[in-house]
């Protein structure tokens, strides 16, 4: 047992090393959080899907700012396709494949953003919500795994995990969503108090 949870946290260690270089290599963290910023600052609305584990990065990634993260901040608009009412009625009605897509519909406007959650890429049903998004002329961010799947080509930014398997990209995916907050608090709201207490 102590062989294998030592190879399970080297493997974790491993993609972490991965994503330090990224992001002082390629400036990561920096290409996501502009277009973010960018969307925010003019009144617009961060969407946020994903299927599984990824629906609750998803929600968690919109949550952390709605509420909030590391400082005492006003709410920023994010909104996570979530809805089980919604979820249930358009897959009843339009099928799976568009549970996503009806909402970006719904909710999307032009300069808006996506972001996409996806351990393979693969998903009919997040491949449908980009073209929908790309369609309002939102911008698309992939947080992706394995080879990036269908999805890459329909995002403007995209950080693809090299990896398959889904935990390992998962475990990456919310450091990234950690990171991409702090620094979109940090970016909007210079100088603003962490919460007393914490």
């Amino acid at each position: 047992m102590a062989d294998w949870i030592d190879r399970e946290l080297q493997d974790c260690a491993t993609l972490l090393d991965w994503l330090r270089s990224e992001a002082r290599d390629r400036h990561l963290i920096e290409t996501l959080v502009d277009p973010v910023v960018r969307c925010l600052e003019s009144g617009g609305r961060l969407l946020t899907c994903g299927n599984g584990g990824s629906m609750c990065d998803a929600m968690h990634c919109a949550e952390e700012l709605t509420g909030r993260f590391r400082l005492s901040r006003p709410a920023l608009a994010a909104q996570s396709i979530s809805d089980p009412s919604h979820l249930s009625c358009v897959a009843n009605d339009f099928g799976f494949d568009r549970v996503f897509a009806r909402g970006v519909e719904a909710w999307g406007r032009a300069g808006d953003v996506l972001i996409v959650f996806s351990t393979s890429g693969r998903s009919a049903n997040i491949v449908a919500a980009a073209e929908a998004a790309r369609a309002r002329s939102m911008i698309v961010i992939g947080l992706l795994g394995g080879n990036g799947g269908d999805v890459t080509r329909l995002c403007d930014r995209a950080v693809v995990v090299p990896a398959r398997d889904s935990a390992r990209i998962q475990e990456v995916h919310i450091k990234i969503v950690h990171l991409l907050i702090a620094a979109v608090e940090r970016r909007l709201f210079p100088g603003a108090p962490a919460p007393a207490g914490d």
